[in-house]
Parts: structure tokens; C-alpha cells; sequence
């Protein structure tokens, strides 16, 4: 196919494909799955190897958020049953890292809902950064505490963060369905102060929110304007108790197809399949290992996500690695660029991010006995069955799902 050979050719030297290109590739059958997924691999496999980086969530502050966002648990209005709590503590939140790091976590991330910080907060993130540190060296942390105002990610940086996530979610365009509380603008603004203040960007988008390929294809080009180091792609899982929580539309050949796009566009960043991967993508995620060289590990803000042993399997048999420790995340010059490589999580569990949970008292996702054969679902049926809210790890006295 030419158009894959021009996109293979773009992603080597870095350029740009056309918006046109990028939204044929959103546009491809599903006879042409597996070559858009062979093509777009070629790309992740030149600038990343076969290097998958982990990263582990702490969600310091659960729910009671003021904003609006439609997609999130823990907005205001939510009547998700979520778990919801204040801040933890800084040896809880450091107990909560280790769990991550223990399991194979290059990176933590640390997130809190709500608007943006105030000083105190990012005092006591700052804590919390200096704590999980002082007993994990090598960590790289990432923060997620919403809007930033001017020099508090000076004040982060001080404090030994590597990283700030804030992502755009969707188009310009259509920010104002999703969000009415604070602006697209606002959340630019955020990434650039990340920027300008030495932190590795982190910024990405929901998916499966109603929006079309044109929407879709918007918000990646933003994406690549902004220039972060990291793009994490949230499937939107439609929680009961949000507004969208009707809005299924991914299948896993979409799912596919919006990472191998995110590719093209974005060829030599970390590209990271973020919530919603275990619901939307199912038994697909290994070929989406092809596109992404980055995923969360165990569960998410207030979802489940699949076990941590499963996770580590599928990287092993889909012929993948883990990113070690003291490996560069970034292509060379990138690195020497930034300094370094995020991996961060759509703000607040913006994709509502969950899916199989096999860990001991949430096993929605248990195989079924060897005489009672699963029933066979139609594809395009919801797979509510698939979301379960956390209950363990950070904020409950159960042992995390690393």
C-alpha cells in the first residue's frame, strides 16, 4: 500500500505525514489491519527497539473534584461509586510507589483530582516526591495535579520531579462538550509551563468520546505541535454514574488504528497505551505493543486494570522487554534535548481507566470453569462486564495490583 510506505518513509526522518495521510490511516478496512500495524511498527521499532517502558499510577487524592469533564469518575456530579479520599500522607504514597517499582515501574505517577494545586499541595507533592526518592533512587516520578500556576513547576522540578502530565483530551473544537469549567486553552497553557520549566511534558487524549477521525486527527496534530515527550492514548471506558457512560463506540480495530495514526504523527515519541486498553483492546493488546512502547502496569485511578503477572506475560510472549532502569527512554536526540522521557496517565482517570481485575476480592474477569465454556458475545455488544472500580492499593488497606 503506498500510502504506508510514504508514512514508513515520513516516520523514519522524523516528518510530518499529511493530515490527509493520517486520516486514511484512521480510515483503512480491516483486511488492511494487520499492514497498518506491520507499517506503523516499523516506525516504533526504529526509534524504540522492542522496548516496552512501565508505569505505575498513586492516585494521591480520589474524586471530589469541582470540574466538569464528561468522561471522568471523580468529577463534580459523578455518581460513580468510586473510592474517595484525601490526600495520602508521603511514606503512604512512597509505600504505594514501591509496590509499582517492585513489579518491574521504571516511572511513578503521582495524581491528584482537582482544578490545579494550591502552594500547600504542592508542598506536600513535593514531600511525597522527595519520600519516594530517598527509596527508590532510580525513579523517574511524574506529576498529574491538574492546572499549574506560574512557578509551581519550578517548585515540582526543585523537588526532584522529572515529568508533568496534562493532557488535551480532544480537539479544540470540541472541548467545550467535554469540559465547560475550565478551557482548551487553559490546558496548553499547563504543558507549556511543564515545558518552560524543565519537566518532560507529558500530554495526551481520550478516545471514544463521540468524536470523529477529524477530531481525532486534530488533537494529535496539537499534540505534535506542543512537542511533549510522551503521548499516552486513553480509550474512554464509560463508567455508570458520567455522562458519557452510554458512549460505547471503540472496537478493538479502531483502538489499533488511532495508535498506529498517533505513530505516524508522532514517530519518535513515547507513545503510551494508557486507561481503558484491557476493555477496549482485550485479547488485540499484544499487537498494540507494536505501536506503543509504553503501558501502565496494574491498575489504574479508580478502575481496575489487568493483573500485574498478566501484564508481564503478555510483554514476554508478544516478544517484547521491559525497560530497564537504567535505560534511556528517549532516541538520542530527544534525550540530550529534554533530559529525559515521560509516562503519565490522562488526568484525573479521565478515561474512566479500567478493565479485568483477576487480584484476590475483584475478580470480575476469572476464567470460566473448564465445563461451563464462556458465552460467545456479539462484538459489538458493550462490555460492561469488563469495568470494575478500584477497591485496592492506594486509599484502602488491601495490597495494590502491581
Amino acid at each position: 500500500m503506498d500510502l504506508l510506505n510514504t508514512l514508513v518513509d515520513k516516520g523514519l526522518r522524523r516528518e510530518s505525514p499529511t493530515r490527509e495521510e493520517a486520516l486514511a490511516v484512521l480510515a483503512t478496512s480491516d483486511d488492511d489491519l494487520l499492514d497498518v500495524v506491520a507499517a506503523a511498527g516499523k516506525v516504533r521499532r526504529h526509534w524504540f527497539g522492542r522496548r516496552v517502558k512501565l508505569n505505575y499510577l498513586v492516585n494521591l487524592k480520589s474524586g471530589l473534584c469541582p470540574e466538569d469533564c464528561s468522561y471522568c469518575s471523580q468529577r463534580l456530579g459523578s455518581k460513580a461509586e468510586i473510592l474517595k479520599y484525601t490526600w495520602l500522607k508521603p511514606d503512604q504514597a512512597s509505600a504505594a510507589a514501591a509496590a509499582g517499582v517492585s513489579g518491574g515501574a521504571k516511572r511513578v505517577c503521582l495524581v491528584a483530582s482537582g482544578r490545579g494545586p494550591t502552594d500547600r499541595d504542592v508542598d506536600r507533592v513535593s514531600d511525597t516526591i522527595k519520600a519516594i526518592k530517598e527509596q527508590n533512587g532510580d525513579v523517574e516520578v511524574c506529576a498529574c495535579l491538574g492546572l499549574l500556576s506560574d512557578g509551581q513547576a519550578e517548585r515540582l522540578r526543585e523537588a526532584g520531579a522529572d515529568a508533568y502530565n496534562h493532557n488535551l483530551n480532544t480537539s479544540e473544537a470540541t472541548y467545550g462538550d467535554i469540559t465547560t469549567t475550565h478551557t482548551y486553552a487553559d490546558r496548553v497553557d499547563t504543558v507549556n509551563k511543564a515545558h518552560a520549566a524543565g519537566l518532560s511534558a507529558c500530554s495526551g487524549l481520550i478516545a471514544g468520546m463521540g468524536e470523529s477521525d477529524e477530531d481525532l486527527v486534530d488533537v494529535v496534530f496539537s499534540l505534535r505541535e506542543l512537542d511533549p515527550d510522551s503521548v499516552p492514548v486513553n480509550f474512554l471506558i464509560p463508567m455508570e454514574g458520567t455522562p458519557l457512560a452510554k458512549e460505547w463506540h471503540l472496537t478493538p480495530q479502531r483502538c489499533l488504528r488511532i495508535l498506529a495514526m498517533t505513530r505516524f504523527v508522532c514517530p519518535d515519541v513515547e507513545v503510551r497505551i494508557a486507561g481503558g486498553r484491557e476493555v477496549h483492546l482485550r485479547t488485540m493488546q499484544p499487537l498494540a505493543l507494536h505501536l506503543a512502547n509504553s503501558i501502565f502496569l496494574g491498575d489504574y485511578l479508580t478502575s481496575e486494570g489487568q493483573a500485574g503477572h498478566a501484564d508481564l506475560e503478555m510483554i514476554a510472549d508478544a516478544g517484547f522487554e521491559v525497560e530497564g532502569a537504567g535505560e534511556v527512554t528517549l532516541p538520542e536526540h530527544r534525550a540530550s534535548a529534554r533530559g529525559g522521557g515521560c509516562g503519565s496517565h490522562a488526568d484525573g482517570d479521565g478515561a474512566g481507566a479500567g478493565g479485568c481485575g483477576s487480584h484476590a476480592g475483584g475478580g470480575v474477569c476469572a476464567p470460566a470453569s473448564a465445563s461451563t465454556p464462556a458465552p460467545v458475545r456479539p462484538a459489538e455488544e458493550p462490555r460492561t462486564d469488563l469495568v470494575a472500580v478500584r477497591r485496592r492499593g492506594a486509599g484502602t488497606d488491601l495490597a495494590p495490583n502491581a
